[in-house]
């Protein structure tokens, strides 16, 4: 009796420890289901409702005029919740939407592939087709029905009224899976700026999405929103944006830009607001807008020899030339290597004797101010000698770290920081880059560098920056391109000057030299001279591989200065001879509204000009 005892009491003890047990694995199983493992919910949710994506407007953009530059179209998505498909006509769909029964098959593999589309889901939407066009979303919006799981979204391309500033408005594009790794914001399918503005001030731009709740009857089918759309959530628009941007100035700069390769900046000097960023050759950005049209357009830019892409005004970097001099004229005054009074004797070349760096012939010697507008290479060679030779620095490698920090103050060597992505730094030497680079240097292996050559090379919106800075006696206002963000400040840092720390009485020294050039005997940019308007210009002839770089950098009116202005032409040759009269045009255009009778001869000429044949395309 015992013994059964024992035995029921060891078998009760044992269904006891089952029951708990299986009563613990059921709890736990529901705890994954419901809380840990998503998938049960979104099943049970996917069959009783439809959470459909509503997105925003993207914000538009006006030129400094208020003139609409960009703005939004309807477009349409094709959507597709696969747990919801059924066998359908595959090829009336592929007929429908104009897909090759291939791409389809393609397009449906890609969706499903985590690693090309993160999150995927078969309970939620997914995008399968973007940007569908008007015939197509007429067609297909017809027979919809016919293909269970597929359904169409409302949504927005970019529309253009210019056929200007591409490089600027940059263009969007569908987001890859970086973009999805780095913002859970986005979905695959969905919009990112890609490049300029659009990319820059994305998160301005994009707004916020909304959601609409619809329920679905037992069948799926949409019987309406649910509890009358309580749960719905407003899209909320991308906020607008006003450009510095003068859109008939930068649609005159393309113009003149024709069949060359170069850029053109002007910066109205006491806002740093960028009038114009023309980089050359340029496209209109409306041909980087749709699915198909951008893949085939995008490739096309990408693989023309003369870099449509490129934007030049960023992204160039140049040897300087003789722009750089008036850096030079800064830096010795400023470290008292010479005062204004200061002559130095020219031979056609440093050092005397028809050296390297050759000149050209003009009286000697000079003192600075005809030394800038005559563009004397000797001068400046002879100014940088004693500044590196001189004793106060204690070694030329201390001599040259400060040479560098001047310019550096100066706005190169580094970035501006300009509200547009991808600036270059460009390139400004220190004693330490000599040292790795020569066992042994000294002012005569690296005199180059004085005249802008050599190791130096800039970014024409650094060298339009200096002549902004140069027209404010010392001081700029970070360039920007945006003037205004929809019920938001603008970054501060873009209303804040930046002081150079040279004496604003140098700097009054280096504008008449650039005065002298446009109107004093053997000037080097007399071309650039405009009645009643007292314009300050510094030529520049690069050298490079091919043929030389022509520059001109300028600002205007001497002493109350409106306009910065920086011309480059890629093998151009001599300054004077593409990039003087181009600056002079836009100086011209901007200042006084029109081009005079008197200058219709030169338009016509720049208009006309082709410099291309010499110039170094991508292999």
């Amino acid at each position: 009796m015992k013994k059964e005892n024992l035995n029921w009491e060891k078998r009760r003890k044992y269904i006891t420890y089952a029951v708990v047990l299986l009563t613990v694995v059921y709890i736990l199983q529901l705890f994954k289901l419901q809380i840990i493992d998503k998938d049960y919910k979104q099943w049970a949710d996917s069959n009783a409702f439809l959470n459909r994506k509503i997105y925003p407007p993207r914000g538009v953009m006006y030129d400094r005029n208020e003139k609409l530059l960009v703005y939004n179209q309807p477009a349409y998505d094709v959507m597709v919740i696969f747990r919801e498909t059924k066998p359908m006509d595959t090829l009336a769909f592929c007929r429908a939407v104009n897909l090759p029964i291939d791409k389809f098959r393609q397009k449906l593999a890609d969706v499903k592939n985590q690693k090309l589309n993160p999150g995927y889901s078969s309970y939620t939407p997914q995008s399968f087709l973007t940007q569908l066009g008007n015939k197509e979303y007429g067609i297909l919006q017809e027979s919809i029905y016919k293909f269970p799981g597929f359904y169409i979204q409302n949504r927005t391309v970019r529309e253009y009224n210019y056929p200007n500033a591409a490089h600027v408005l940059g263009y969007i594009a569908e987001v890859d899976k970086q973009n999805l790794a780095d913002d859970n914001y986005y979905i695959r399918g969905d919009y990112i700026g890609k490049s300029g503005i659009e990319k820059q001030y994305e998160s301005y731009l994009r707004g916020t999405k909304g959601v609409e709740v619809l329920l679905r009857d037992a069948h799926g089918r949409i019987k309406g929103k649910y509890e009358n759309g309580i749960h719905d959530q407003d899209p909320i628009a991308g906020k607008d944006l006003t450009l510095s941007l003068d859109v008939d100035l930068q649609a005159y700069g393309e113009e003149l830009m024709k069949n060359k390769l170069g850029s053109i900046i002007m910066i109205e000097p006491k806002t740093g607001e960028i009038l114009c960023m023309v980089s050359s050759p340029t496209y209109d950005p409306s041909i980087l807008v749709g699915g198909r049209q951008f893949s085939e357009n995008f490739t096309e830019l990408a693989n023309d020899p003369y870099i449509p892409l490129l934007n030049r005004a960023l992204n160039g970097s140049y040897p300087p030339g003789s722009t750089f001099k008036p850096l030079q004229a800064l830096a010795f005054l400023e470290e008292d290597i010479i005062q204004p009074s200061t002559a130095y004797s020219c031979a056609h070349g440093f050092p005397p004797g028809n050296g390297h760096p050759a000149c050209h012939s003009h009286p000697s010697p000079l003192t600075l101010v005809p030394a800038i507008g005559n563009s004397c290479n000797s001068y400046f060679c002879w100014g940088l000698k004693a500044m590196l030779e001189n004793k106060k620095y204690g070694t030329i490698q201390n001599a040259m770290n400060k040479w560098r920090d001047l310019m550096v103050a100066q706005g190169y060597g580094r970035s501006l920081g300009i509200d547009l992505p991808g600036e270059k730094r460009g390139s400004i030497p220190n004693g330490e880059f000599y040292d790795k680079r020569y066992k042994r240097w000294n002012s005569f292996t690296v005199i180059s560098i004085a005249i802008g050559q050599g190791e130096v090379e800039a970014t024409p919106l650094q060298i339009c920056n200096f002549a902004a800075t140069v027209a404010n006696r010392g001081y700029y206002i970070p360039p920007h391109i945006v003037r205004k963000i929809k019920d938001t400040p603008v970054d501060p840092f873009y209303t804040q000057p930046i002081y150079t720390g040279i004496n604003a009485a140098h700097y009054e020294t280096v504008a008449n030299g650039m005065r002298w050039a446009v109107d004093g005997p053997g000037g080097t940019c007399r071309g650039a001279d405009i009645p009643d308007i007292e314009v300050c210009g510094k030529t520049g002839t690069a050298e490079n591989k091919g043929k030389s770089h022509s520059l001109f950098m300028a600002f205007a009116p001497k002493d109350d200065p409106k306009v910065a202005v920086s011309i480059i032409i890629e093998n151009g040759g001599w300054g004077a001879t593409y990039a003087v009269p181009i600056g002079r045009l836009m100086i011209e255009k901007y200042l006084n509204g029109a081009i005079a009778e008197s200058s219709r001869w030169m338009e016509e000429n720049m208009k006309n000009a082709v410099v291309l044949r010499n110039a170094l395309p991508k292999k």
